[in-house]
């Protein structure tokens, strides 16, 4: 039996392109010899839908769907995600299903059981958890299949009370077939094959993995999908970030004997985080987060800040390769205490892009703003006013350009920033798309320094400079943050790993620090709160994966 890996990069309720899709590499596939093909976690709707599926309309167009798709499958099979009706008035209205397509028929439909609430997930919110397992007989073999979250109840502390797979075992199947929507990030890839083998060593059958490419808003699925033999190796792997069909032969899986089978390490854990580690991966998942982005929203133009600062800097030039150098404008906006060297830096860089570049200087406007406000400051001394003053006239020329010539402004804010509050609300937070919000400061430079591996992009000079927002004379960020090597760590263990202020101390740091740069997390929840979707590139990411409370008294 010929299986293929059909991993397609969908459209969230664009039901005619998605349909559309999914035929074509029916229909390549079957060219190709396939007797099944398998697509990914509700592929026909897009993952993840959320609210839409409150729609019945939507639920309707969903149906309408799957009866088009069926119309192909009188040769070969097909498994594919999407919505499926309760029957029963108890519970709730929706399951997370895999239909079995075959014959022009729907055969079959396997109902999701493990529904992920948790981080970027939230499907209890919608579906119904399965309470029913059944093989899926095709072609005298006897198919497991699960959806996700379904294989992943594996190690010393379950989060759920019970194993599809363990349920299906007992009518002895032949292969397992996941469909899945797992999202990146850069340490998932590991834990997913560990997961997979894990489930191989456990149950000693072949299995098929199909995950979903491609970014919605700000999860990025990168794809990766796997076959895996009866003994734990992987037979087959499709490419990162991109679409890709693929096949197996299922006769050349054959289930595992009493030979030996790969162990199991344990999913993956980074204890410590290592500034460069699997830099390539991220660059590829926010090139494809702001393309994916920006070509699923219509949208052609950007335009950011140029500051000649490092965020910046690998905002334009991640921009520049996502969109083309002639679609991303970068305005330099000097105030009275702009240094020129930070100006020419930015303007080093647009010529090594080639993108078009502007310099507007804000020192009449800035000092028009002081002068208005004169009267009401009643002479009180220079602070963080007008520091923001300046952030603020730059974030409202921007949205004028952007609003004048139809372009989205891109945030440059990085994670370091956003978790201690160290930006200006309606300023420099401003934008549509945060690129690097979910990258610490020093995995910013160490993108930079990826982004240079075949030649000078970035000029040298903003690497290798003290960074500063240049909002007051002589400012630099180390005047009011942590060194960053430093800070990234804490704020790493805090943010990703969940580590409260007693384990992080124990790890070594500081106690005084520990207690300040928790605070300055926990008071800046508002900020962050009001800021505009961020790229998630992490385990933990803010936004909709990370919900703590704006008015709270804990570590603040």
């Amino acid at each position: 039996m010929n299986i293929f890996l059909a991993q397609q990069n969908y459209h969230i309720g664009n039901f005619e392109a998605n349909t559309a899709k999914i035929i074509a590499a029916i229909q390549q596939a079957e060219q190709q010899g396939a007797d099944l093909v398998v697509f990914s976690e509700l592929s026909v709707c897009g993952y993840p839908p959320r609210d839409f599926l409150e729609f019945d309309d939507f639920i309707a167009k969903s149906y309408a769907a799957i009866d088009e798709i069926k119309a192909y499958t009188h040769k070969t099979a097909v498994l594919v995600g999407a919505p499926h009706r309760n029957p029963l008035r108890e519970g709730k209205d929706l399951f997370n299903a895999a239909w079995f397509l075959y014959e022009g028929n729907i055969q079959q439909v396997i109902h999701k059981t493990l529904l992920p609430t948790y981080d970027v997930f939230d499907e209890h919110r919608y579906f119904e958890p399965g309470y029913e397992w059944n093989v899926v007989p095709f072609k005298g073999k006897k198919l497991a299949v699960t959806v996700c979250e379904d294989i992943w109840n594996l190690g010393d502390n379950p989060l759920y009370r019970v194993c599809p797979m363990d349920q299906l075992m007992e009518q002895q199947p032949d292969v397992m077939i996941n469909l899945s929507a797992s999202p990146f990030d850069y340490d998932h890839d590991e834990s997913r094959k560990e997961i997979i083998r894990a489930n191989v060593r456990k149950y000693r059958l072949p299995m098929y993995y199909c995950n979903t490419v491609g970014s919605q808003t700000e999860i990025v699925f990168d794809g990766g999908s796997l076959v895996f033999d009866a003994q734990g190796n992987v037979v087959k792997q499709l490419p990162f970030f991109e679409e890709a069909l693929g096949g197996v032969d299922l006769d050349t899986l054959a289930k595992a004997g009493d030979g030996p089978v790969a162990p199991f390490t344990g999913t993956s854990d980074i204890i410590a985080l290592e500034f460069d580690h699997n830099i390539h991966r991220i660059h590829e998942a926010l090139i494809l987060g702001i393309r994916d982005y920006f070509g699923k929203m219509g949208f052609k133009q950007a335009i950011l800040g140029s500051s000649g600062g490092i965020d910046s800097a690998v905002t334009l030039a991640l921009a520049v390769e996502a969109l083309g150098k002639e679609n991303v404008r970068a305005i330099a906006m000097p105030s009275p205490y702009s240094t020129e060297h930070s100006v020419d830096d930015a303007v080093a860089l647009s010529r090594n892009l080639e993108n078009p570049f502007d310099i507007i200087r804000i020192n009449n406007i800035y000092e028009s703003f002081l002068d208005t406000l004169d009267p009401f400051f009643h002479g009180l001394p220079f602070n963080v006013a007008e520091e923001n003053t300046q952030s603020r006239i730059r974030g409202n020329l921007l949205m004028g350009l952007a609003n004048k010539f139809g372009y989205i402004l891109l945030n440059t804010s990085n994670k370091s920033e956003l978790s201690t509050g160290y930006g200006t609300l309606y300023g420099d937070m401003a934008g549509g798309l945060a690129v690097l919000g979910d990258l610490y400061k020093m995995q910013v430079y160490a993108l930079a320094r990826h982004i240079n591996r075949d030649k000078t992009v970035i000029p040298l000079n903003i690497i290798e400079k003290a960074p500063s927002a240049e909002l007051r004379p002589n400012q630099k960020d180390s005047d009011s943050l942590p060194d960053y090597a430093v800070l990234d760590r804490i704020l790493y263990q805090y943010i990703e790993r969940r580590q409260g202020p007693r384990e992080i101390v124990a790890q070594g740091f500081d106690p005084a620090l520990v207690a300040r740069t928790l605070k300055m997390v926990n008071t800046n929840e508002y900020k962050r709160n009001q800021f505009c979707p961020i790229i998630r590139v992490s385990s933990k990411a803010f936004g909709v994966g990370r919900r703590v409370p704006i008015v709270g008294k804990y570590l603040s």
